[in-house]
């Protein structure tokens, strides 16, 4: 299965605080993980490289793309955008990591607002296994506990899930559905909330689980060709 892992990797993540705990960038990380998995073979792209890090050559070879993205959301082009959801329409899998719930492609793709409360201010976080059985969970216990995490909270701007995977508490008391997934016509899309950039949550054992599982669980079933029809069906009986 070939994987891209897209980051922006702007300034922002080139900070000491960041830097510190992702010396490669956060993208580079999620891939190392990803590569230990005898059927994922991950590469990375980065908002600087040609066409934005995803042009057709690149999604040609992409059956699942991860997505990172954070405060150079408004840089990203509505070609690149364009090319990312008939993407995911054609069977691409799509994983929206952290704050990628303000992405361009995820607003596209979900047609909602993405609204939700947040705080910094490092607090512990314990994730609840909300659909045993589910591919994503599959070796991920029934409840984990991440020491420091920025604190998402419901509402949640986002249509019903296809299924909501897991649900995240915080110390502060706010919950937040922190795994949900969607069918986007061909495509499975997965949003998973932890993962701000000046913690190791990406370090985090059963976190790297919990997207490798979902990585398999996207991958396409099917991919079809470009969805428009410029012709008019032929009928398959006698008219």
């Amino acid at each position: 299965m070939n994987v891209t892992v897209w980051n922006e990797y702007g300034d922002a993540q080139k900070r000491r605080e960041v830097a510190d705990v992702y010396p490669r960038g956060l993208h580079e990380t999620i891939a190392d993980f990803l590569n230990r998995d005898p059927d994922i073979q991950a590469k990375t792209a980065v908002l600087a490289n040609p066409e934005q890090g995803l042009s057709e050559a690149v999604l040609d070879h992409t059956d699942v793309l991860v997505w990172w993205g954070h405060v150079y959301h408004h840089e990203v082009s509505d070609e690149t955008v364009q090319r990312v959801v008939d993407r995911v329409q054609r069977g691409m899998g799509m994983i929206f990591l952290h704050s990628a719930h303000k992405s361009k492609p995820f607003l596209r793709l979900l047609g909602a607002s993405g609204r939700l409360s947040w705080r910094e201010a490092n607090e512990k976080t314990r994730i609840w296994t909300a659909a045993s059985g589910h591919p994503i969970t599959r070796g991920i216990p029934e409840q984990f506990v991440i020491d420091h995490e920025e604190m998402y909270s419901e509402p949640f701007g986002i249509p019903e899930p296809l299924q909501t995977v897991f649900i995240s508490w915080f110390q502060g008391g706010n919950v937040f559905r922190s795994g949900v997934t969607f069918k986007k016509e061909y495509g499975k899309v997965f949003y998973f909330q932890p993962g701000h950039e000046t913690n190791p949550t990406y370090h985090h054992e059963i976190v790297q689980k919990v997207i490798v599982n979902a990585v398999k669980w996207a991958e396409p079933v099917i991919k079809v060709g470009p969805l428009d029809c410029p012709n008019a069906a032929q009928p398959l009986e006698k008219l």
